[in-house]
């Protein structure tokens, strides 16, 4: 009896532990889908290009990004449509659910819901791929962010520049 003792009170400490952890996730979770995180603090700066089976793309490499090269054919002016290819990797169970990208801009907290479709099969090296048309209101920076199934699956930064050459 007294060696079960230490036993039950390890797994309780355990869970008690693992619970906590699991109700800061949600409360974080929670902070950034309602916009109320203090997003000043983060690095506006744009994302970085990556390859993929011969697309140069920009995001997160093997996770989620899509094909832009940053030529004046690809590049984000305000108002403009552009043809977009989003390419998503991960496991299956993680890919399941809708696809919705929010755009924030740099100078305020508004945010625009610019793509809410489901993703379709494998492309480009990617587990899954979404073709689509895009536009951004205006010039500056701005975080897209991606959600699969509400919950947030990355994060792209992209330049709007002013005028198109």
């Amino acid at each position: 009896m007294i060696k079960k003792i230490p036993l039950f009170l390890l797994l309780v400490v355990v869970l008690a532990t693992e619970g906590c952890a699991n109700i800061n996730d949600k409360t974080n979770d929670i902070t950034i889908d309602n916009g109320k995180s203090d997003h000043k603090d983060q690095n506006w700066k744009e994302s970085p290009l990556f390859e993929s089976n011969g697309y140069t793309m920009i995001g997160e490499k093997g996770r989620i990004g899509f094909i832009y090269d940053d030529s004046e054919t690809t590049r984000f002016y305000p108002n403009k449509k552009n043809k977009y290819m989003f390419h998503v990797w991960g496991k299956d169970k993680e890919l399941d659910g809708s696809f919705e990208v929010i755009a924030t801009h740099e100078d305020d907290d508004k945010k625009i819901t610019i793509l809410n479709e489901s993703l379709a099969g494998p492309n480009n090296g990617a587990d899954r791929h979404l073709p689509t048309t895009l536009s951004l209101p205006k010039s500056g920076m701005w975080r897209l962010d991606a959600y699969i199934g509400n919950q947030l699956f990355g994060s792209i930064f992209v330049k709007v520049y002013n005028n198109e050459h």
